[in-house]
């Protein structure tokens, strides 16, 4: 490192340095133009240091700044990213050279064969970055978007030379990578491993089907069949409930890629959660077993659901819940105007949707915000606020004009009650915004959020659409209107209203999950949890006013069918509970919760699976256009294992990885520099000691 210094005057005229010198000449000469003891030699140099020593001293008095530059050379960083993924290792070429412990090893000797001519930073990845070679290859899910992003923050504003990826360009989780590749300004190098050619394999791609179904109804589950390298074989599809066969297909397989959507019809013959195993049966030489089965469960109710919804006037958005909710076909929805309200028993519905009421609906609706029926607000532009605030307590809306403002839907990541699947949580943030009414929002219990408020790029703590508790009764707002749009986008997107769809049957079947009034209910987030993710259970206990309590201590017993127990203590949340049971092992687990208010005994069962984590086995083609297109958008090369060898060589002949140089320019004020003074005193030492030796007082 190179350091320069120079002074800078600043907004001081540079006409102050032959002031400052003048004056020091001025002072020395009066004060050696007397007649003096000395030799005209000995007198010259004493008035060379004190009119330097005067000159310094004034020039301090005027406080210019001292400009310190330093020249930082930075070598070019090459990093490499190696894929650490099962994929990796379960769909590997035969061939020695494409061993991935041996493409490890020679990308760990790029390090040596670049020299200290550049800075080589190794990491791996599977969901997650981490510094680092591996060969141990045993991560469950691929995120190379998420890996990207994260060396791209880490590295920002660096000399980023070049970038080594060493993967299949099989991806599960995260983005297109190709997006997040794009955010390079540096030559990306791909190394492609894995082998393009499917391997024999059957599994079941995919699961439709209702989380409901009515006691004595026929319901159907749509299951994808998926074969590769398999053609003539048969697969053999099988279903069982609770252990016991209930369907039964073979599907002729007529291609090496094949793909069959099968339309399975089964009966909902007993009341309660009902567990259904789907299977494919094995065929020799399969690449992999693990992606054979799946576990659903199907919650049977012994009575359609009853759903009110009350209006004021028309609007596009009364059509669209409607239909969003008997779309399912467990609900049953009433649409009525406010208006028609004393034909009707509200006491025959098992919910009551809310929307838009004005002041002039508040005495209509007293006996249903009285009654235990559970109510789902929608608030919009009509809606009176004050009514709003004071008929409930969950959210309470602030705002001085009722003005309405754009905002889009912003799923939180803190609500366990129930799970949107992915691709609706995606769809949802690409909605277009809704109408909320302008003003600060009250924040509703912990974790009863499902979507909060986005307004332009700005994330806020605003709920958009919440859950929680009044009195023992369930409630839900929403703070907006103009659903139409979002069924509108997600048709022409997608062609389907699946997204909006899953939100209100989700909505409307937590809502009137305890339309029984069970004083005692535990509920999983999710019937089926992912292998490695937390099992989170809920529960609510009510007193015999029906109205939430936590006091008692609520515990629950998990068994495995290998018999093994695990006992868990729920903590409170708010006015409920909620137990975080960590990760379990991959099985099917049934559970016992028990609890006790005053001299009352309580308990409840249900079951859960903890499925292997098989994304890593889905896919057995690599995908090499994928890493070939990466690197020839930067400016890169996609090379074969084989060619790593000729990696060191391609990094130095690239021209555009080179050293930089950066200059530091720092500006301080001249008394901040400690030799300054040293010089001064130093000089004056002088002058007295020769003074002295001369014998001049």
């Amino acid at each position: 490192m190179l350091f320069l210094f120079s002074i800078t005057w600043g907004t001081v005229s540079g006409w102050w340095v032959p002031a400052c010198l003048m004056l020091g000449l001025l002072y020395a000469w009066v004060f050696y133009r007397q007649p003096v003891n000395l030799s005209n030699k000995f007198r010259y140099a004493l008035f060379a240091i004190r009119a330097i020593v005067v000159t310094i001293i004034a020039l301090l008095l005027v406080s210019p700044l001292v400009k310190s530059v330093s020249y930082n050379p930075q070598k070019p960083l090459v990093l490499v990213l190696q894929d650490n993924s099962q994929s990796i290792n379960l769909f590997k070429l035969p061939s020695p050279q494409n061993d991935p412990a041996k493409i490890v090893d020679a990308l760990s000797g790029l390090k040596s064969e670049l020299g200290d001519t550049y800075d080589v930073q190794e990491f791996h990845f599977d969901n997650d970055l981490s510094n680092g070679l591996s060969k141990s290859f045993n991560g469950k899910q691929t995120n190379i978007s998420n890996a990207l992003h994260q060396l791209n923050d880490r590295f920002v504003n660096q000399n980023i030379g070049a970038l080594v990826i060493a993967t299949d360009g099989l991806y599960n989780q995260g983005s297109d990578p190709q997006y997040e590749a794009k955010n390079f300004k540096n030559s990306i190098y791909t190394i492609a491993l894995g082998d393009t050619i499917a391997k024999r394999d059957l599994l079941i791609g995919n699961i439709n089907y209702n989380k409901t179904a009515f006691l004595g109804n026929d319901f159907e589950v749509e299951i994808l069949a998926e074969a590769y390298q398999s053609k003539g074989e048969n697969i053999r599809l099988n279903i069982t409930e609770d252990g016991k066969q209930v369907n039964s297909q073979n599907i002729t397989v007529t291609s090496n890629s094949f793909q069959k959507q099968v339309t399975i019809k089964l009966n909902a013959d007993k009341k309660g959660l009902r567990r259904f195993n789907i299977s494919i049966a094995p065929v020799k030489n399969e690449i992999s077993t693990q992606n054979n089965s799946e576990t659903i469960y199907v919650d049977v109710l012994d009575a359609k659901q009853r759903v009110l919804l009350l209006y004021e006037a028309p609007h596009p958005d009364i059509s669209v819940i409607r239909q969003a909710i008997e779309n399912n076909k467990n609900y049953e929805v009433k649409a009525s105007l406010v208006s028609d309200l004393a034909t009707i028993k509200p006491a025959d519905y098992n919910l009551v949707i809310l929307y838009q009421l004005s002041a002039a609906s508040n005495g209509a609706i007293q006996n249903i915000l009285k009654s235990k029926v559970p109510l789902w607000y929608v608030v919009g532009a009509q809606t009176d606020l004050n009514n709003f605030n004071s008929n409930q307590k969950v959210i309470r809306i602030s705002s001085g004009r009722l003005e309405m403002q754009e905002v889009f839907a912003q799923p939180a990541t803190d609500f366990t009650a129930f799970t949107l699947s992915d691709s609706s949580r995606k769809k949802i943030i690409g909605f277009p915004p809704l109408l909320a009414p302008y003003g600060s929002y009250g924040s509703p219990p912990a974790g009863g959020t499902v979507l909060k408020q986005r307004i332009g790029a700005v994330e806020t703590t605003y709920p958009l659409l919440s859950f929680g508790d009044d009195a023992g009764k369930r409630i839900s707002i929403l703070n907006g209107e103009g659903l139409w749009r979002w069924q509108l986008a997600e048709y022409q997107a997608y062609g389907n209203h699946h997204a909006v769809e899953e939100l209100f049957s989700q909505g409307v079947q937590y809502l009137t999950a305890n339309a029984n009034r069970q004083r005692f209910i535990v509920y999983t987030a999710k019937h089926v949890f992912d292998e490695g993710e937390n099992v989170i259970i809920n529960a609510e206990l009510y007193n015999d006013a029906l109205e939430l309590v936590n006091t008692p201590d609520v515990r629950i017993e998990l068994k495995s069918e290998a018999a093994k127990n695990y006992s868990f203590l729920f903590s409170r949340n708010d006015k409920s509970y909620q137990l975080d049971a960590g990760t379990l092992p991959v099985g099917e687990y049934s559970y016992t919760a028990t609890t006790k208010n005053g001299t009352k005994q309580f308990t409840a069962t249900g079951q859960l699976t903890v499925k292997p984590l098989n994304l890593e086995s889905r896919q057995s083609a690599a995908n090499h256009q994928l890493l070939n297109t990466i690197a020839k958008q930067s400016g890169g090369q996609m090379l074969q294992p084989s060619q790593i060898s000729q990696l060191a060589n391609l990094i130095r002949k690239n021209e555009n990885i080179k050293t930089v140089v950066y200059e530091d320019k720092h500006y301080s004020d001249i008394i901040d520099v400690k030799w300054v003074f040293v010089v001064i005193l130093i000089l004056l030492s002088l002058e007295w000691f020769l003074r002295k030796r001369e014998g001049e007082v």
